[in-house]
């Protein structure tokens, strides 16, 4: 990315949040924001056409999904980079973008200051989480996305036979019946569900809950 004009591509359904990023793009010399999509159905094409260089995707919009994009965007153009834009900050999520290719994720709520520093990161090459994000998660420093390892989240700690766990104590099951659904005694459960709020530094059965919701696992 040699272009003194940084050439920035917006694909998100919610307007407000697009005149936003525009208005606070504007008071930097070097951004212009070149398009917007509400989906990302059209993205290849609109990236040749408007010769972006970053892309700023949401998560939760209707149309294709966001990671089958970044995929099929890096196979037609690598020097594209992606940036993920979300209300939410789910541990799957950025482990899939990460995968997927992309060179950073910010919270929607994040200050705008942190996502311009954010864009200004990974135009020089590094990967950029937003501060919410870094809190959960540590990036993998110095590596290419989509060509190693993703950053460690919380829910990576978990072996699936937690995960499965947990998903069950989100529904709000009892230890008797994830014992009987999982064909597994209780004090079992009872030791799956210490090792899971060991290792996800969660100290209340509430609080496993909220997380599991928050993660995606079950339905809110």
């Amino acid at each position: 990315m040699t272009n003194r004009t940084i050439r920035i591509l917006c694909v998100d359904d919610h307007a407000f949040l697009v005149e936003g990023l525009n208005a606070r793009f504007a008071l930097e010399r070097d951004f212009e924001l070149v398009g917007r999509l509400a989906t990302a159905a059209t993205l290849v094409e609109e990236v040749k056409r408007t010769r972006a260089q970053i892309v700023l995707l949401d998560i939760e919009m209707p149309g294709p999904d966001p990671f089958d994009a970044i995929s099929e965007l890096r196979r037609q153009n690598e020097d594209v980079r992606v940036i993920m834009l979300s209300a939410y900050i789910r541990d799957h999520y950025i482990e899939a973008a990460y995968k997927a290719g992309a060179w950073g994720y910010f919270c929607k709520s994040d200050e705008m200051n942190a996502i311009v520093e954010g864009i200004r990161k990974v135009v020089g090459g590094e990967f950029a989480l937003g501060p919410k994000v870094q809190e959960r998660v540590q990036p993998a420093r110095g590596r290419k996305p989509g060509q190693d390892k993703a950053p460690k989240s919380r829910l990576e700690l978990l072996t699936a036979r937690e995960q499965e766990v947990l998903r069950l104590i989100g529904r709000g099951m009892s230890r008797i019946d994830i014992a009987k659904q999982l064909s597994r005694s209780p004090k079992t459960i009872d030791g799956h569900r210490e090792l899971i709020m060991k290792k996800l530094d969660i100290h209340d059965r509430g609080e496993l809950v909220r997380f599991a919701i928050r993660e995606g696992l079950v339905e809110a």
